[in-house]
């Protein structure tokens, strides 16, 4: 990755408008992201930028040479039970179709993740599902240290008679420790 072009920074609630049509494009490639196109709405981004930056992590990557142009997004964030306080779920990824394959999506995982294991000590577990057919991402993720928890059979209606299995995967932070309550 090119230093110089392209920086990792903290999400703020003003890219709302780039991050949103981040994932639009995003959206319009078939397995691109689990929300087709008209799924990606204002207020599901909305949401899950206000959760990540109210109980969450959220980095974007801004490509100077373009007007700050956020090309890739990474989030997630706290569920809702205490039970789960100790857990990052929802994490989601998206890379602008013409920047994939220049590893920034390793990047931002990297980030991530040493991020929780410098600052978040209260995080145990990060959560992602991947689509079994998206054998790249899932190695990506074993890579990372990610590991895989079983097989939802069926989970993904991929079209009228034809589903795939969704893998939910969880990488553990070594530098976890329990906070008193």
């Amino acid at each position: 990755m090119n230093t110089d072009q392209f920086f990792i920074r903290k999400a703020e609630v003003k890219d709302y408008k780039k991050i949103f049509d981040l994932y639009i494009l995003v959206s319009k490639t078939i397995g691109g992201l689990a929300r087709a196109e008209n799924e990606i709405t204002k207020d599901y981004v909305k949401n899950f930028i206000n959760k990540s930056l109210q109980n969450g992590i959220q980095f974007v990557i801004v490509d100077k040479l373009h007007l700050e142009k956020i090309i890739a997004e990474i989030h997630c964030f706290k569920l809702e039970p205490k039970v789960f306080r100790h857990v990052l779920s929802e994490l989601t990824i998206a890379v602008d179709t013409d920047y994939q394959g220049k590893g920034l999506g390793k990047a931002l995982f990297l980030t991530l993740l040493d991020y929780i294991m410098e600052n978040r000590n209260d995080i145990f577990r990060v959560e992602l599902i991947a689509r079994e057919s998206n054998r790249k991402a899932i190695k990506l993720y074993e890579n990372l240290g990610f590991k895989m928890e079983g097989r939802l059979v069926n989970r993904i209606n991929v079209s009228e008679n034809d589903f795939e299995a969704d893998i939910p995967m969880a990488w553990f932070n070594p530098k976890f420790h329990i906070i008193p309550k």
